[in-house]
Parts: structure tokens; C-alpha cells; sequence
């Protein structure tokens, strides 16, 4: 019975003693197995042996992300033996930069970054979250500090770049690699704020009236185009209506002209075998009908009758006879 008991012991012991020498290891992650203190060999994902007591696994510190009751986050540095292989996420606090024109910003930062050799991110380095924190605090107030306000508020994308540039390179001796940074907010004075503000609203108000002055150059320029295209067309039609009326004046005239011809060929044909002259009588009846005119005033009493006239009116006399055939 005894012996059975002692058996049973060892087996048990025998039993604990490989399963704590058996470690699983998930996918993305790793651990550093040191085999009396020094450095032994990294666990890849999967199940993995190791001698119990001999083989221990390294310790670690990591940062982890905590919610409090509150809802509020916050991030506390701990250790652990599990090193992630996953791209990981830094969240700085804000923190207080000056520019190249003395002005004081407060920025803050993400980090996108991921272990990519777990022996130097150990042994390289003696606390790497706190480490890759404090450089990237150090590299941002430096690369800040060569920029005017202006500059930083407008360049984001060429503060990212560099920021990311120099921390990579800065990182990779601890197996590090920085995949990208990203400045969430730049946040200037009160005071600055206030001015850029006003400085604002004068561009907008600028730009208002910039806007309205050239809408009222367009009106301007449209009514003048009309006005004139109106004048050209008015211009048009006057003298369009000017040759309208010369041409019926020509031809009122054409028409007079040959009514009166056919009255000549007329008197002419009646008086045929006398020694009257058709155009005299014409002319005689156009001067009758001047004189007509000339005596159709108020004060007109007395016509005075040149000599030179008289043979001509003597023409009349055969007038009756013509219109009597």
C-alpha cells in the first residue's frame, strides 16, 4: 500500500512537472526563455517545451490601456512575459511644445508601431514603451521648435512624415518598427486662437466683398453689353427705316415723274398741228399752282408777276380747247 502511495507521488509530480514545462503560444505572439539568466531561444506561435525551473520565461514591460468606472482612459506600464508581435497603438498625453516664434502649442500624438526582432526589443532596450515615449516626446519638441505656428498648424502631413522618418530609424536597434505618426490635435493659446479667429473672419469678410465687387462688375458688364446691343440695334432699324423711306421717296418721285411724262405725251398728242408747246403748258400749270400756294397766306394780297412770265401764262389760253377734245 505504501509503495503504491510513493508511486502515485511520482507519477503526479512526474505529471506537474511536463505540463509546467508545456507553453502554448498564440498567433502574433511570443516569449523569450532563458535558460539559468541567459538567453535560450523565442518561442514561436504554437505548443513548445520547455525544462521546468532551468527555463524561464523573460519579463517584459508593456503598456496597457485601462477604463475606469468613469469611462475615462488611461494607459499604465506593466510587466508581463508575453511579447505581441501585432501592430501596436501608442496614445500620448498632450504635452507642451514651443515654436520657432516663441509660441507655446499643446499636441499630442499617435504611434502605430510593431516589434519586429523580440531579442533586441529585450535586451536593447531596458523599458520600451517608456523608452519609444519619451524619444518620441523629445523628437516631436525638436522638429516643433523649427517651425513657426503657422507652419505647424498647416504642415501636418510634412510633421508626420518627418516624425515617423527619424523615429524609425532611431527604433530599429531595438527591433522596432515605426509605421506611421499621427498629431491629432495642435492646440495654440487662448490669445493666439482669438486672433487667428479675427484674422479669419477679416478673410472672410474679404473675400465677401471681393465676391460682391466682382458680381457687380459682371451686372455692370452684361447691362453696358446690353445698352450698347440695344444702341446697335436701335441704330439698325433707323437706318434700315431711313432706306425704307429714301426708297419710297425715290420711287414717289420715279412715279411723279413719269405721271407727269404722260401728261406731256398727252398734251402733246391733243395739241398736235398747233404751234403750242406741251412742256410750256406744263410748266405754265406748275407755276399756276405756285402761285396758288403763294397767295394761300394771310397777308398775301398783292402777287407781282415777272414780264418773262407772261407768255408763258398766254400758253393757257388753249388749255379750255384741250380738255374740251
Amino acid at each position: 500500500m505504501g509503495t503504491l502511495i510513493i508511486v502515485g507521488l511520482i507519477a503526479l509530480i512526474v505529471i506537474v512537472f511536463a505540463l509546467s514545462g508545456l507553453k502554448i503560444i498564440r498567433q502574433g505572439e511570443t516569449k523569450i526563455i532563458e535558460r539559468l539568466g541567459r538567453y535560450h531561444r523565442t518561442l514561436p506561435s504554437g505548443i513548445n517545451i520547455i525544462w521546468p525551473i532551468i527555463d524561464m520565461p523573460r519579463k517584459v514591460y508593456i503598456r496597457d490601456l485601462i477604463t475606469n468606472s468613469r469611462g475615462e482612459s488611461y494607459s499604465v506600464i506593466k510587466t508581463s512575459d508575453i511579447i505581441d508581435l501585432r501592430e501596436q497603438v501608442y496614445d500620448f498625453p498632450e504635452q507642451s511644445v514651443i515654436t520657432k516664434d516663441n509660441v507655446t502649442t499643446r499636441i499630442n500624438a499617435l504611434l502605430y508601431f510593431q516589434i519586429t526582432d523580440p531579442f533586441k526589443s529585450v535586451y536593447e532596450i531596458e523599458n520600451l514603451p517608456n523608452a519609444i515615449e519619451k524619444l518620441t516626446q523629445t523628437t516631436l519638441r525638436n522638429i516643433i521648435g523649427e517651425l513657426e505656428l503657422d507652419e505647424t498648424l498647416t504642415s501636418r502631413d510634412t510633421i508626420n512624415s518627418k516624425l515617423r522618418e527619424v523615429l524609425d530609424e532611431a527604433t530599429n536597434k531595438w527591433g522596432v518598427k515605426v509605421n506611421r505618426v499621427e498629431l491629432q490635435d495642435i492646440t495654440p493659446p487662448e490669445s493666439v486662437r482669438d486672433a487667428m479667429e479675427q484674422q479669419m473672419q477679416a478673410e472672410r469678410e474679404r473675400r465677401a466683398k471681393i465676391l460682391k465687387a466682382e458680381g457687380e462688375k459682371t451686372s455692370m458688364i452684361l447691362k453696358s453689353e446690353g445698352e450698347r446691343e440695344a444702341q446697335i440695334n436701335k441704330a439698325k432699324a433707323d437706318k434700315e427705316a431711313q432706306v425704307l423711306k429714301a426708297e419710297g421717296e425715290a420711287q414717289a418721285k420715279i412715279l411723279q415723274a413719269n405721271a407727269e411724262a404722260e401728261a406731256i405725251l398727252k398734251i402733246a398728242e391733243s395739241i398736235k398741228g398747233s404751234q403750242a408747246d406741251p412742256a410750256s403748258h406744263q410748266i405754265a400749270i406748275k407755276y399756276i399752282e405756285t402761285l396758288k400756294e403763294m397767295v394761300s397766306g394771310k397777308d398775301n394780297k398783292t402777287i407781282y408777276i415777272p414780264y418773262e412770265a407772261s407768255n408763258m401764262l398766254s400758253s393757257l389760253g388753249c388749255i379750255k380747247d384741250i380738255f374740251k377734245q
